[in-house]
């Protein structure tokens, strides 16, 4: 399944159903095939998931600083971050929260 974000404010933004889950999970949305994101929710998204980005980068961090306190090698970051996932969809909810337009999915 696809997640298909529409806006008039936008174009459409696709995501796979694993991260469009995790996104709207973070956002405070239930996961499901059809919904609504009201330009009056768009802020404490916007937050929520920069909070979220933020937190990812953190942990990162710490990993990273504990392998080398440990004389290792820390692990290579491996696939997309959540700050490169969530960048379009955060512009997004900026552009629809400027033009107060609401964000759907699944319509």
């Amino acid at each position: 399944m696809l997640y298909k974000f529409k806006s008039k404010a936008t174009g459409d933004l696709i995501m796979l159903e694993p991260q469009g889950r995790q996104i709207l999970s973070l956002i405070g949305k239930t996961p499901s095939p059809k919904g609504i994101l009201q330009v009056a929710e768009m802020p404490a998204a916007i937050a929520a998931l920069q909070a979220a980005v933020l937190a990812q980068e953190a942990a990162r961090a710490e990993a990273v600083e504990k392998a080398r306190a440990q004389g290792a090698d820390p692990d290579r970051e491996e696939g997309i971050s959540l700050r490169q996932r969530a960048a379009p969809f955060i512009e997004m909810m900026r552009r629809c929260l400027q033009e107060e337009h609401d964000l759907v999915w699944g319509v």
